[in-house]
């Protein structure tokens, strides 16, 4: 009896590779598992969106209280601010079911009920290329509005102090990384 207790501890014993077999599989299934640990962190990405549908609403909202006593300018930016936030919030929805689809489990879709026709065919790398468009998108936007409410400059400020300058080359970086 004792010898039999004694050949688990053998390197090569067969008592050792069953053991050793049974330490893999749980792990295997632990790191199978964890991919549910996605899940909290679409849910919270679906909370952002509601926030920003009530945003948007909100924004709407007011245009329309103030309409009468806004510029032109003020209204396109308006407009480009609810434009920036469809776009973050088309993001947020092309994040969260590529991923879950791609990462946590398949979704089911029954006969007859809508699936976007994308849905199936981005896996990551097509993900983080939208999500790279997406930011330049999102850059062009804000160059926008920046050029649109920034005062004229004094002549005998250098290039490189000015503000609008380092967003022109944020922007371009931005764009050559979605190039790249």
């Amino acid at each position: 009896r004792l010898a039999i207790q004694w050949r688990r501890f053998l390197p090569y014993s067969p008592y050792r590779r069953h053991s050793m077999k049974t330490i893999e599989l749980l792990l295997e299934r632990c790191i199978l598992l964890s991919r549910w640990l996605l899940v909290p962190l679409y849910l919270a990405l679906i909370a952002i969106l509601i926030l920003f549908a009530i945003k948007a609403y909100q924004e709407v909202i007011h245009l329309f209280a103030i309409i009468a006593t806004i510029t032109e300018t003020d209204l396109v930016l308006a407009a480009l601010a609810l434009v920036d936030l469809a776009l973050v919030a088309n993001l947020l929805v092309m994040v969260v079911l590529s991923s879950y689809e791609t990462f946590v489990s398949n979704l089911d879709v029954r006969e007859g009920q809508e699936k976007p026709s994308w849905l199936g065919k981005i896996d990551a790398a097509t993900i983080k290329i939208k999500l790279a468009v997406a930011i330049v998108a999102i850059s062009s936007i804000h160059l926008l509005k920046a050029f649109m409410t920034t005062p004229p400059q004094d002549g005998d400020q250098p290039l490189w102090n000015n503000q609008l300058f380092w967003l022109v080359i944020i922007h371009m970086t931005f764009a050559l990384s979605a190039l790249l």
